[in-house]
């Protein structure tokens, strides 16, 4: 076990696995606890990371945020292939599964909550281990399996009804069930608040059984690697900070197109950034 000292409060905490991503370029940092750290530390929020991994420990862009969790022989290690039939995905690694023992006792306050799995790291029961928080859900990583040559796919999420009615809120991908509508209705009659987002589309919000659009600003899109999960810290964020998903979703929408804008990590938001999308949402209440 591992812990970079001090581990101070928090207010964002986010369970996930740390990933190392294999690109042209050589290997990069990613993973949802990577993008959704640094976008709400951005947003003014301090953040702890519990994850298992070797050499994302104190590691560039993460080393300012506190980790906690296993020192792993293996980092869970992603490539993604361009091929005629689509992108297609391997895991070459994949790091220990994450349980509430590697929780700081003092973290388990923090008022948000992200669980965020990309492997199906991250234990379910974790749900009802923080019961005054806010809990936002990512669950792309408990819909996928992989086979023995590590060729991901996607799979059902036997635990969703349950892990979805013990939850605040959700965001994730249309993507990320293979554009089947049903899932998304299956989804959200089981939570309050979901969040579904559609690339260069936007994203829409169910909440008690509405349901709006959101349609993000024309930017040039440079990369989107990482957007979702920036949009989901934002999400969550304001979420909170309002408690009105519409507002939450029309400011994550607008902070995740800026994203688009740069490559990888480059793209978490900036100061100028969040104010601008923050006076958006005065100026066209």
């Amino acid at each position: 076990m591992y812990r970079i000292a001090p581990l101070d409060p928090i207010d964002y905490l986010i369970i996930g696995h740390v990933t190392q991503d294999i690109t042209p370029n050589g290997l990069t940092l990613g993973g949802t606890a990577s993008y959704s750290s640094l976008t709400a530390r951005a947003l003014g929020l301090r953040v702890g990371i519990v994850t298992a991994c070797d050499t994302c420990i104190g590691a560039g862009e993460l080393d300012s945020i506190p980790v906690a969790g296993l020192r792993s022989l293996e980092t869970t290690t992603f490539e993604n292939l361009q091929t005629p039939g689509g992108r297609v995905q391997i895991i070459h690694k994949v790091a220990p599964s994450l349980h509430v023992s590697l929780v700081p006792e003092h973290w388990r306050s923090a008022p948000i909550v992200h669980l965020a799995p990309v492997a199906n790291e991250v234990d379910p029961g974790l749900v009802r281990a923080f019961p005054n928080s806010l809990i936002g859900l990512t669950p792309q990583g408990w819909m996928r399996a992989w086979d023995g040559d590590g060729r991901v796919h996607f799979t059902g999420w036997l635990e969703a009804g349950f892990v979805l009615e013990q939850s605040t809120a959700a965001v994730l991908s249309i993507e990320d069930v293979q554009n089947d509508e049903s899932y998304i209705e299956e989804f959200s009659s089981h939570i309050r608040i979901l969040a579904v987002t559609e690339g260069a589309n936007g994203a829409r919000i169910y909440w008690n059984g509405d349901v709006r659009r959101f349609r993000p600003p024309q930017l040039l899109e440079v990369d989107p690697t990482g957007s979702g999960d920036i949009f989901a810290a934002a999400f969550f964020t304001r979420l909170y900070t309002t408690r009105d998903p519409w507002e939450a979703g029309r400011f994550a929408t607008n902070l995740a197109a800026y994203s688009v804008t740069r490559r990888g990590l480059e793209g978490i938001p900036t100061a100028d950034e969040v104010q601008a999308c923050l006076t958006e949402i005065i100026e066209k209440p």
